[in-house]
């Protein structure tokens, strides 16, 4: 992107680390990184130069890995996001440059938001680099169909296909309205929601020359009820945004893509950014784990009852989230997921998540909506 007036970026692209200790080293360095410019009277933001006064500890001084991060640092509050101001979390030298906001989630009530400039940018770009163009063709165009508005989503999709040298399309939806009427028990209502914004993609897609789709599990199996997908010219399915079991991603792989077009899972937010999928699901029934965008950001896999601790490999836990940019710095912050904690994988040596669904899903009821 070019502006008339040269603005500084902060936003950084890492090397992926090769070896579980190649990533450990890395991520100690980077959390040190990270910590010195939040902490630091010159570039850090008024939250966190505030909440140092009254954190009983320097952070600087005290936090020079990830492990003493975890043991430092108390859990990310999301009320937090939604109290304060945007302008609180402004790193000092970024105040010159204005800033987007974006908000989380696809509930109702005060949206949690946060500030951004550059970071979607660098995770779309990590993310892009890791997909060929057998997946995602280069200067191939692009349909979101999937909530834009005040979401980072929607400007993430559009660089993203930029990125590979395309254009993107946009079919809307509002996650908010069908988790309302699903809390009223009007299931007709959701239904037909769907069906409309399935219907719109419909359209673009007989009109415009797709090849590659964003899209949520949901709406993949709407739109191919009313179109054969892989007939329809598409290369790459690019889905998230709701979990996704072992079975339904199965059946979307072989009914709705007829194992003719690349399905691409992902599991992401405005915190984190984007965690990307071991390739090899269908090799592992199709179970999906993903892995965060480290040393970006750091999943962990914690018991929820004592969070300072992860669960061993393959034992179930609560999603536990740490964002580290110098856009934005989010220590701790416990997810409404849950997930399976599994082991590292070669091109992603550390820690990954597994079967993500609602937090006590296994217990309760959960309300998912298309989003």
């Amino acid at each position: 992107m070019t502006t008339a007036t040269a603005l500084p970026s902060f936003s950084k692209r890492t090397v992926p680390a090769k070896t579980a200790e190649e990533a450990k080293t890395q991520l100690d360095a980077h959390v040190r990184d990270i910590i010195k410019w939040h902490f630091s009277d010159d570039t850090g933001s008024p939250f966190w130069l505030n909440w140092k006064k009254s954190a009983g500890f320097d952070p600087v001084a005290k936090v020079d890995c990830f492990d003493a991060l975890i043991a430092n640092f108390p859990h990310f509050q999301d009320e937090w996001l939604r109290d304060e101001q945007p302008e609180v979390w402004v790193p000092q030298p970024l105040k010159s440059r204005p800033f987007n906001v974006f908000e989380t989630g696809g509930t109702t009530g005060m949206p949690k938001q946060r500030v951004g400039w550059d970071d979607y940018k660098v995770d779309y770009e990590e993310f892009s680099d890791r997909y060929g163009d057998d997946i995602f063709p280069r200067g191939a165009s692009w349909l979101m169909v999937g909530p834009t508005g005040p979401r980072r989503l929607r400007l993430a999709i559009e660089h993203l296909a930029n990125y590979r040298g395309g254009p993107a399309y946009f079919v809307d939806l509002d996650p908010r309205f069908v988790k309302r009427v699903l809390g009223k028990g009007q299931t007709d209502v959701a239904k037909d929601y769907q069906k409309h914004v399935a219907e719109q993609a419909v359209t673009i897609l007989k009109h415009r020359k797709i090849q590659c789709i964003f899209t949520t599990p949901k709406l993949l199996e709407s739109i191919g009820e009313l179109i054969n997908i892989p007939d329809a010219g598409i290369k790459g399915i690019f889905c998230g945004g709701t979990s996704m079991t072992p079975q339904n991603v199965r059946f979307l792989c072989e009914e709705v893509l007829e194992n003719k077009t690349s399905f691409v899972p992902t599991y992401g937010n405005t915190l984190m950014g984007l965690a990307v999928s071991d390739p090899d699901f269908a090799k592992k029934n199709y179970s999906i784990t993903y892995y965060a965008p480290q040393p970006r950001a750091v999943l962990r896999i914690v018991d929820p009852k004592e969070t300072t601790k992860s669960v061993g490999y393959d034992e179930w836990g609560r999603v536990e989230l740490t964002t580290l940019t110098r856009e934005f710095f989010v220590p701790r912050f416990l997810e409404r997921d849950e997930a399976i904690r599994r082991q590292p994988i070669d091109g992603l040596p550390w820690d990954g998540v597994g079967d993500v669904r609602p937090f006590g899903a296994s217990e309760k009821k959960i309300i998912e909506g298309v989003y």
